[in-house]
C-alpha cells in the first residue's frame, strides 16, 4: 500500500489539466500502446475465462464490436460533463461508498480472484482491502491533493487550479486484477474524470466485479465503464477524439507500443511496466530476517509481480548462511489449490507464462548457472500451470536471468565480493521500479536506499 501511495499526489495531478493564468499547460504525452489496431469489425468475437489451477473454463465473454466500443467512448464522454461539474465532497461519498463494497463483498471478490488467475484467497482478501484503503485515502485527500496554488508574479492574482481531463482509458493486467484498476480508478475519478477499464481477457470477470462496485456505490451511470475489447482495439480507442488520455501497467514492450502511438496521438500517458527488484543483503545483514523477507517476496503471487523480489545480491561473507536458509524457506512454501487457506503460493497464470519461464531457467543453467531449487513444472491436468519455488545460484552477467525480469517463482541469486560490487550489480539493469537493501546499520542502509540505488522506490530491511 505503501507503494501505491507514494506519487498518489503526482499521479492524480497528472490526470488533470493544469490551468494557469492567461493559459493552459499541457504536459507532454509518455509512452505507450498494444497491437495494430483491427480492421473494422461488427461482428463479435469470443474470449474464455480458465482456471489455472484446474484446467476448466469459468466463463465465456465476447468482445464488443468496434461501433460498441466508439459508442462507449461516447457515452463516458457525456457522463463526463456532470461528473466533472460534482463537489470533491460528492465524490469522496462515493469513494467511501465502494470501499464498504468492496468489505462487504470481500471474500466472493477473493474467490473471483483465485478462480480467473490463481492467487491464493489468503492474498485475494488483502488485495480486495487494499482497494478498499485507497478509495478511502483519496476520499479524505484528493481536494487537498488538487487545491489551487497561488503563484507569485508581476499580476494582481496568480495561481494554478488543476482540471479533470475527460475520458480516461486504463489498460490493466490480470495480477493484481482488482488492485490495479482501483489504483488508477480511485485518482482519476475522484479528480472529476470518467473511466474506461480495458482489463485483460483473462480477468473479464474480475472487470465486470469491478463496474458493479462503482454501481452499486452510487457512482453516476457511464463515469466507470468495463470496456471488453481486444488489445487490438485498443488503437482506435485511443484515437478517438474524446479519449483524453490513456493509463497502462503491462509489459515493457507493450508499454513502448501504446506510449509510441500516445506521443503521435499528443496524448497523456501514465505507465507503469516491468521490474527485476535488486535485494541487497550486506556483510552485517540479519540473515533470518533477510531470508524471511527475500521468500515472502518471492512467492507472492506466485512471483508475477513488476514490483516484486527477482534478484537477490548477496556479499560473499553472509552467501553461504543465505543460500543454506534461503533455500530451506523457499522449498517449505506450500504449493497448492488457491481456495485453500493453508496454500502459501498457487499457480501461474497459464500454460504459456510457465512455458515462457521455464525456459528463462533452462537457458541460465545452460549459461552455466546451478539450480539449486525447483525449474520442473509441476504435475496437474491438461490447462494448469503450476511452477515450484525455483533457486538459481551463480548467476553472472550475461546469462538470462541476470539480464532479464523472469515473470514467476524464480529467485536470482548473485554472488558479490561486497557493498560496492553489491550496489553496482543491483544497478546494471535497464529497471529501476523497487529495491531493498538489508544491513544492521540503518543508516547506512538509508544513505544507500536514497543515494546509491537508481530505483523509484527503497526499501531497509523490508519488502
Amino acid at each position: 500500500f505503501f507503494f501505491a501511495l507514494l506519487m498518489s499526489r503526482s499521479l492524480m495531478r497528472s490526470l488533470t489539466g493544469k490551468v494557469c493564468q492567461a493559459h493552459t499547460l499541457r504536459t507532454r504525452s509518455a509512452l505507450l500502446c498494444l497491437s495494430q489496431a483491427l480492421p473494422y469489425s461488427t461482428t463479435r468475437k469470443t474470449t474464455f475465462s480458465r482456471s489455472p489451477a484446474t484446467g476448466q473454463v469459468i466463463a465465456e465473454h465476447k468482445y464488443l464490436t468496434d461501433s460498441e466500443a466508439a459508442a462507449m467512448v461516447e457515452k463516458s464522454h457525456g457522463a463526463f460533463k456532470g461528473w466533472k461539474g460534482s463537489s470533491f465532497a460528492d465524490r469522496a461519498q462515493v469513494m467511501r461508498n465502494a470501499a464498504a463494497v468492496l468489505r462487504r463483498r470481500r471474500d466472493e471478490y477473493a474467490e473471483l480472484i483465485a478462480n480467473e488467475m490463481g492467487k491464493p484467497i489468503k492474498e485475494g482478501r488483502g488485495e480486495v482491502e487494499k482497494c478498499a484503503l485507497v478509495c478511502e485515502y483519496y476520499a479524505e485527500n484528493a481536494a487537498k491533493f488538487l487545491a489551487p496554488e497561488p503563484v507569485p508574479t508581476q499580476f494582481q492574482d496568480s495561481f494554478v487550479t488543476f482540471q479533470p481531463l475527460g475520458v480516461v482509458l486504463i489498460v490493466m493486467p490480470w495480477n493484481f486484477p482488482f488492485w490495479q484498476v482501483f489504483r488508477q480508478a480511485a485518482c482519476a475519478l475522484s479528480a472529476g474524470n470518467t473511466m474506461l477499464l480495458k482489463h485483460a481477457s483473462n480477468v473479464f470477470g474480475c472487470a465486470t466485479a469491478i463496474e458493479g462496485v462503482f454501481q452499486e456505490a452510487g457512482l453516476p451511470d457511464g463515469v466507470f465503464m468495463n470496456l471488453p475489447i481486444s488489445g487490438g482495439q485498443c488503437n482506435a480507442i485511443l484515437e478517438h477524439k474524446y479519449t483524453r488520455a490513456v493509463a497502462l501497467t503491462g509489459s515493457t514492450p507493450v508499454g513502448k507500443s501504446l506510449g509510441a502511438h500516445a506521443g503521435r496521438l499528443l496524448k497523456k500517458a501514465v505507465l507503469e511496466l516491468g521490474g527485476a527488484d535488486p535485494y541487497l543483503i550486506l556483510d552485517d545483514a540479519d540473515v533470518e530476517l533477510a531470508t524471511t523477507a527475500c521468500t515472502s517476496g518471492r512467492i507472492l503471487n506466485c512471483g508475477q509481480s513488476c514490483v516484486g523480489a527477482k534478484r537477490f545480491i548477496v556479499t560473499e561473507a553472509v552467501y553461504d548462511e543465505f543460500i543454506e536458509t534461503f533455500t530451506a524457506k523457499m522449498a517449505a512454501t506450500k504449493v497448492g489449490d488457491p481456495l485453500s487457506l493453508d496454500t502459501d503460493m498457487g499457480p501461474m497464470v497459464d500454460p504459456k507464462s510457465r512455458a515462457e519461464v521455464h525456459q528463462q531457467v533452462q537457458d541460465t543453467v545452460q549459461q552455466g548457472a546451478q539450480l539449486l531449487l525447483g525449474g520442473q513444472p509441476m504435475g496437474g491436468p491438461e490447462g494448469t500451470a503450476f511452477y515450484p519455488p525455483t533457486i538459481l545460484a551463480g548467476v553472472q552477467k550475461g546469462m538470462r536471468a541476470y539480464e532479464e525480469e523472469i515473470f514467476g517463482p524464480v529467485a536470482t541469486v548473485i554472488k558479490v565480493k561486497d557493498e560496492a560490487e553489491a550496489i553496482f550489480v543491483a544497478n546494471d539493469t535497464p529497471f529501476g521500479l523497487g529495491s531493498a537493501v538489508f544491513t544492521r546499520d540503518e543508516a547506512k542502509g538509508r544513505r544507500i536506499a536514497v543515494e546509491e540505488l537508481e530505483a523509484g522506490l527503497a526499501f531497509v530491511n523490508d519488502l
